[in-house]
Parts: C-alpha cells; structure tokens; sequence
C-alpha cells in the first residue's frame, strides 16, 4: 500500500510562512484538517485489508508506516518552520522506540517517539519542535509517549532503567540527522547493551515471572491478557530481547546461523507473532480502544470474525479460545525454550567436562548439573520405553528435563502408539510416577506441557485445551484436572494439614494414592464427549484401566469415582444431611468405606481447583458432616433406620435435664412434645435447650419476635434463628429483609411446632464469605425483621431499595437458561425443587415469594453461589403437608417459577 500524504494538504501549505513559531501555527488548521483526512481515509483501507484475511503482521506494518508517513512530515514540517539557518535537522533525530520502532502498531497501539539531538542546539528549541508535534498529535487523540534525550541520556537512563534498555533495543530512525542515528545505533550495540548484559537477562526472566503472577500463571486463563499473560505478545518480545542481548544481532536469523535456534523454530516464532497480532488488531476494532483482555464478549465477538461455528454440543467460541490455549501453550514452550538456552546455554563446558561429571541414572540418562540428559537420542528408537522412564527418573532424583531431552520427547510423540501404550514396562513405569512420594503433580504437568500425556492416554486429548465457556470454571479442563492433582498430592502428602485438617486426616488413611491420582487425573475425561461426561468418561475407564495393567478391583473402584465423582458434593451442598434415609440411602452407593474417602478426596481436590474463593469453609462443613455421617452407617454395617421413638425419648431427657430448675418442667415438655421431630433428631440436646428458651419468651413482655445471633467466627459463618408465630408467607418475608440488608443466606431451616410456633434456623454470612460483626447491621436487621413481620414495613419495597450493581460495572458473562428440577425420591416427606439460574439482587426472595404464592411451605433450603450462578435448593410441601406428586402441577410449579425469575431484573 502506497501511502500518498501530500495529496491531503492543499499546495499552499508547502509555501514558506513567517519565520518563527508563528509559522506552523498559521498554517495548523489546514495541517490538523489535511491529517484527519490522510488517517481516516487509511484507516479505513488497512481495516478493509484486515476484514478480507491480512495477516496480523502486514497489518501491524502497514499502520506503523502510515504513522512514519504522518509524524514524519509533521516533523519536518515544525522543524522547517523554526529553522531559520536550516541547519537544525543535522542536530537532530525523530526516533521510534518500543513496540513502534518495532513497526508493530496495532490499531489502537500507544505510539513511542524520542526526541534525539546532540546538545549542539538549545535544549529549549528542542523541546518546542517536540511540544509543538505532541500537542498535534494528542489533539488527534493519539496516544503518544515521548522523551528528550541525548545519546549521553540514553547510556545514564539506560544503566538505572531496564525499560529504557529494552527500548532502546527496538530504536528505528524516522527523521533527521542520519549519523546522529547511526552514532545512536552503535552506542546501544557497543556499551549500552553489553553493560551487565547478564543481569539485564536475569531481569528480564524476573520480569516475566512477575507479568505471569499479576496477570495469570498459566496460558489457561478464563479471560487471558493477549499482550501480558504467559503465551501472550510479552513473552514473544521477551524472548527475543534476552536473545539479543546474549547473542548480539540486528537480524533474528542470524541466531540459526549461530546454532541458537534451527529455521522451523524462527519460522515457529514469527507464525506466533502473527497469529496474536491478528488476534489483537481484531481486538482493537471490535473494541475501539486499546484492549488486551479476551473478555467474553470479545471471545464471542472474535470467534464469529474468524469463521468459527458451533457444532453439536461445542460452541464456537468453546472452540475458537481451544485454538488459542493450543496455541498459546507452543508459544510459552518456544518462549521457555530460547530464554532457557539464553540462560543456561554453555556447550563448551559440557564439551571440556563430557564424562568426568555427568552422573549415570539407568536407560540411557544421565545428570548434568541439576538436568537429565540423554546424550545418545538413539537409545529411544531402540528402547522406546525410555520414554516413560525419563520422566520416572527425573522425578525420582528430582532433576530437571535438558531443554534438548523435552525436544526429543516432542519429537518422539509419534512412537507413543497402541503398542507403546499397552507394554507392560511402560504402564509400571507410570504407575511408580503416581507412587512416588513427592513430585507427581509436577510430573504430570510437565507430561501435559510436552503434549506427552495426552499421546500416552489419548482419551485425554478430547479435554487438551478444552473451554467452558462460564465464569465459574476460570481453567480449561485439563489444567483444572492438573490442578486438581497438585491438591490431591498436598492433602496426601499432608501439606495442608492447617487449611484442610480433616481431609488431610482422611487422606493419611487411603490404601492405594495412585487410584486416586488416577481418579482425579481422568474425572473430567468425559466432558470432552458432549451429555453427561460422568457416565460417559466412566465408560472408557475398563479400557485405559487394561492398557495400564489395574487389576479388576481397582479398574471397578476407578470407574465408580469417574461416574460418582459429581454426586459427593450434590448431596453435601444440595440435600437435607438431617434426613437419615437420606444419608443411608448415600451410604449404600458407597458401598465400602474407601470408596467413600476417596470420592471424597476426589471431591475436595476437585472444588479447591476450579478457582480462587470456590472452596468456602462452608462448604468443607458440609463435605465434613456428609462423611462423619456416612462413614458411621457403613462402619456399623446395618442400613436400616435407627428406632426415632427412643432417641426422641433420651433427647427429650437430655433438654429437661439441662433446663432443670431454669424453667418450668410442664411448660418444657409441651414445647418438646409440639415441635417437629426432624428439629429434635438433627440437633444436639444443648442446641434444643436454647430453642426451647427462645420458644417460651416468645409473647412474654409483649415480644412478638425473638431472635438470637451466634458467630461461628472459625467456620466462617453466623447462625441467625428467629423465633416467632407462623404466618403466611413467614420464611419469604426473612428472606426479602436479608436481601436488602446485604445478608448472604447459606442455608435454612424452617420448624413450625404443632403449637403454631416458629423456629427458622439461618446459617448466614457476607457476600464475601466473611463473618458480619457489626452490630449496628444485626440492629437494623432485627428491627427490619419485626416491622415487616408485623406489617409496619412492606418487604418488597425494602428489596427494591437494595442497591443494584451499575451497569457500567456488570461484566458481560455467558449466559445460561434457568433450569428447575423436582425429585420426589430423596425425601419422605418433601418434594425437593432444584432451581439453577444466574444471580441477582433479591433472587431468593423473589423465589421464596413465588413459592408462597404457589400455596407451598419451604421446610428446608440450601444456598450455593458459584460466582455468578445459583444452584438453590428447597424442600416444599403443599397446604395439606403432602408432597407434589401430580406431573400437571409441578409443571405448573415449574412455568411460574422460571417466568418469575426470567422476567425480573
């Protein structure tokens, strides 16, 4: 593209005005008009380019030459106008640094420009012709950075600033004095660079450990920064500066010629830049602003630009970021590659030294210098196994991999076929990696990271990089599954004994740690088919288990995690753990107590991988309390109900004895023989001792509501109980005055004694996860509860008061449609409701609401929030106290609810 300029600024621009300042002024608005016409026109071009396949690179080049075009004449044209003796362009340079003077630019790209001059002219001139073509070009509302320097600047600003270093690196002349560049250019070859060349390396690699923490530690990122996070365009660069600096060159395939990189490795490289900078410069359009973050929207947005459609069960967008992880994983393997080779490269010494220190590990592998290497490749042609014993033996001496040994594995991917895979010493091999006390985590990972695992369990491949496109689930499927892992081997290696000290107790007890690697590795194997992945990754378990040699009871053991590895946390967070037909019914899928630790294991290490804040004290309770209950059934061995009859009876005992003197025994009794047995079997005596305090100040002194808070400062949540008379509508009202008083409800249940009395039992927290402590709140939220319960307040209008998040700060998000399950089968006495849909402000009074309308009484209910989805559950009985069994009604239950909660904001 040929970028004609003059052909934007009418002739008489190019005649002489006034000798001084006023000069360009006058002559300002036919450049600022003449400008907007060049930049708008072109713009347009390069974006029609774009739109029809341009590659990221010819598209990046075309806008930084359009800019060279502009800012040049500009430059020339300001320094004409000061110029009176026309000596000044012998004394200054126009220089484009950074991503400019890599002739990078994208469409929304900041533009790095330094003023060059060699002191020889006033520094004040200097500083007018640059103030005078910032200012033009800030008007146009470019982002322009700048600096004044001389070549004396650039070595002292260079020296205390790395980033003035790395800047300086990509310097490329724009306008001005020729030689003033040239001197410029050696300068930075000759002393700038070289000065504590190996501590500027050292920086750099600091620098990209830094990036990674801040903006995300691994390429599989929900929303990933296309420019900073790892696999992004800063690692690209990086790569490359630490190249030059070690290496010394002006073109980057001089490093082939100096044995640094071979040509598919370059050509590998610059495919990459190209790959992101297309990405990037479609970001930039789609966004009208600079913007490195694959926001959802932009996700969606950008999958559709590049021709992506969705089939079966796969989005298109799941699809498009499945090609970005690919390809992001091979730029931070080709980035770790040349930074590692920059680093630790020193064949001389590993020639001069050869035998005398390399030390001998078996197979072929040796140890040099915290690596294993393998200096004979050919031993894998005749050994294939060799393979799978590299990474045995460099986690067993707890050494590194060389950088040439991850390439011959790579290169040696084709082997690990059928025969590979069912050869009795490469599957012993494995299982002794998953064995081994420590480094299985970190195993794996590099296994995955090599593309060695998934050719090794090829079922793997289907979740390699797999999205799901949520805000709940922020790692693609594999890496969570890798995560996953690394919390397995923790509890079991009982590293988190402080944070997760009863899982870390029961992992102490598990028989065979490697089924459970095994368990956690291949639980999400299955998400790769479509429909339901449990039952479908716990098909393809029989096959990899007789590949890997498992015997027939650990192959049946292994297939029950995969295909229960869901149901663990379903009924610890979603059903009433006071219903012991219920947990009996749980403890008989078990069938053995270590099928129970270990889904249970698989189930903690699979919650604390997902994402930061999904693991809550809260729900370690839960898990806590479903085991206890279970491992007892099945440790006495009988699965039938205990007689209630007795134990209501010693309970009952138990309270009166507590109450003693405190309380009038008749009047005791009464309330213990009017409330409802589940109150009584699912509490300890000392528990119901203080609900019968609270039932029997009830209406004494004229109190038509008591309440009683008490913090559970260690489990992170309070327990709220409002004792008062039952009335219609009675446990949605609780629910609206919590709404809007910013209470998070985590679960509740509601107790209505045959003597019209009321007991609703909140466990309650922050929106935060965090114990609420003021007092002046829990005082608010007393008085709100007693003005709407008698009916001095409407509760409605308080939800409606409740401050909505602004719009401008809710944060585009895929979208999913509400979903309302019933089952009739958990409970006896209850038709449990499972609504699943996204949060909003005032959701569960709007729900409570429509159920109270619907003529149904809420027994129990269970919250869970996983960001920014609700999974609520509720146990409802009708006005007779029966359970739901007639299909037309609970449709009919089901058409309001959905309507309610889809039709309000």
């Amino acid at each position: 593209m040929h970028f004609s300029i003059d052909s934007y600024f009418p002739d008489d621009i190019h005649e002489v005005g006034d000798t001084g300042m006023a000069g360009f002024e006058e002559k300002r608005p036919l450049y600022f008009s003449g400008s907007k016409n060049f930049l708008s026109h072109y713009r347009e071009e390069i974006r029609k380019r774009h739109n029809a396949g341009a590659s990221g690179s010819e598209v990046t080049h075309l806008i930084s030459r359009m800019m060279d075009e502009l800012i040049k004449r500009l430059f020339h044209s300001i320094v004409d106008d000061l110029d009176i003796s026309g000596g000044y362009m012998d004394h200054i340079n126009l220089v484009a640094v950074g991503g400019y003077g890599r002739g990078e630019l994208n469409p929304y790209s900041d533009i790095d420009i330094m003023f060059l001059h060699d002191g020889d002219i006033p520094v004040a001139t200097v500083e007018d012709i640059a103030q005078k073509l910032l200012y033009f070009l800030w008007d146009m509302r470019l982002d322009v950075g700048y600096s004044v320097r001389t070549i004396g600047d650039c070595i002292e600003m260079a020296a205390s600033d790395g980033t003035v270093k790395t800047a300086l690196m990509d310097a490329r002349n724009l306008k001005g004095s020729t030689s003033l560049f040239t001197d410029l250019h050696k300068t930075i070859f000759s002393q700038i660079l070289p000065r504590s060349s190996d501590k500027f390396i050292k920086s750099k690699v600091e620098e990209m450990k830094a990036r990674r923490e801040k903006y995300g530690s691994t390429v599989y990122l929900l929303e990933p920064n296309l420019k900073e996070g790892e696999g992004g365009l800063r690692d690209l660069q990086t790569a490359l500066w630490v190249a030059r600096i070690k290496y010394k060159f002006s073109d980057p395939r001089e490093l082939i010629v100096k044995g640094v990189v071979t040509e598919e490795e370059l050509d590998s490289y610059f495919s990459a830049l190209d790959f992101l900078w297309r990405i990037r410069n479609e970001l930039h359009y789609f966004s009208g602003r600079k913007n490195e973050q694959l926001t959802f929207d932009a996700q969606v947005h950008l999958a559709q630009f590049f021709g992506y459609k969705q089939h079966e069960r796969v989005l298109a967008v799941e699809d498009f970021m499945r090609d970005y992880y690919r390809h992001a994983n091979r730029v931070e393997y080709l980035v770790s590659t040349l930074v590692s080779r920059c680093v630790w490269r020193d064949e001389g010494a590993l020639k001069i030294l050869g035998y005398f220190v390399r030390r001998p590990i078996g197979d072929g592998c040796f140890i040099l210098k915290g690596e294993l290497i393998v200096p004979d490749e050919g031993v894998v042609e005749r050994q294939p196994v060799v393979l799978m014993r590299i990474f045995e033996l460099a986690q067993k001496h707890g050494v590194e991999l060389g950088i040439p040994v991850m390439g011959l594995v790579r290169r040696s991917l084709h082997m690990v076929n059928d025969k590979f895979r069912r050869s009795r010493e490469v599957g012993t091999s494995f299982m002794n990696i998953l064995r081994a006390p420590r480094g299985v985590a970190r195993t794996l990972r590099l296994m995955h990271h090599l593309e060695f695992l998934n050719h090794f369990i090829p079922e793997m491949e289907l979740i390699y990089c797999k999205v799901q496109h949520d805000v709940y689930h922020i790692f693609t499927v594999d890496i969570h599954t890798l995560f996953a892992v690394e919390q397995a081997e923790k509890m079991l290696a009982g590293e988190l004994k402080n944070e997760l000290r009863f899982p870390c107790q029961v992992a102490a007890q598990v028989n065979k740690p490697e089924l459970l690697y095994l368990a956690v590795l291949l639980h999400d194997i299955g998400k790769g088919s479509g429909g339901s992945h449990a039952d479908k990754g716990a098909a393809m378990i029989p096959t990899i288990a007789r590949r890997l040699g498992l015997s027939r009871e650990c192959s049946e053991r292994l297939e029950f995690l995969v295909r229960r590895h869901l149901y663990f946390a379903h009924i610890a967070q979603r059903r009433d753990l006071g219903d012991e037909k219920m947990i009996i019914q749980f403890a008989r899928h078990m069938e053995t107590s270590e099928n129970l630790k270990m889904l249970y294991l698989l189930t903690v290490a699979d919650i604390r991988a997902v994402g930061v804040d999904v693991w809550t004290t809260w729900k370690a309770l839960l898990f806590q309390e479903l085991y206890e209950r279970a491992f007892d059934v099945l440790e006495r061995g009988d699965f039938r109900l205990e007689a209630s009859s007795e134990r209501v009876k010693s309970v009952m005992r138990k309270v009166a004895g507590l109450l003693g003197n405190e309380c009038a025994p008749t009047a005791v009794q009464a309330e213990l023989r009017a409330m409802p047995m589940r109150l009584l079997l699912s509490h300890d005596p000392d528990q119901i001792a203080g609900h019968i305090r609270l039932l029997l100040g009830l209406g004494l002194g004229g109190a038509p509501v008591l309440t009683r808070l008490v913090h559970n400062r260690e489990s992170g949540y309070s327990e709220f109980t409002i004792c008062t008379h039952d009335m219609p509508g009675l446990f949605s009202r609780i629910t609206g005055v919590m709404a809007a008083n910013g209470i998070n409800i985590l679960g509740a249940q509601i107790n209505t004694s045959r003597n019209g009395k009321v007991l609703d039992i909140l466990q309650v927290n922050s929106p935060r996860g965090k114990i609420i402590g003021d007092e002046n709140c829990w005082k608010k939220v007393r008085d709100d509860t007693e003005r709407v319960l008698l009916g001095e307040a409407d509760v409605a209008a308080m939800v409606d008061k409740r401050q909505r998040p602004s719009q401008l700060m809710v944060r585009p998000a895929p979208r999913f449609p509400t979903r309302i399950d019933f089952d009739n089968q958990v409970s006896e006495g209850y038709t449990v409701i499972d609504i699943y849909t996204h949060d909003k402000v005032g959701l569960l009074y709007l729900i409570t609401s429509t159920l109270t309308q619907l003529g149904l009484y809420i027994g129990v209910s269970k919250i869970s929030t996983k960001v920014d989805q609700v999974a609520d559950v509720f146990y409802v009985r009708d006005i007779f106290g029966h359970k739901i069994m007639d299909e037309a009604k609970l449709e009919s239950v089901r058409e309001r609810l959905k309507s309610a909660i889809d039709g309000w904001v």
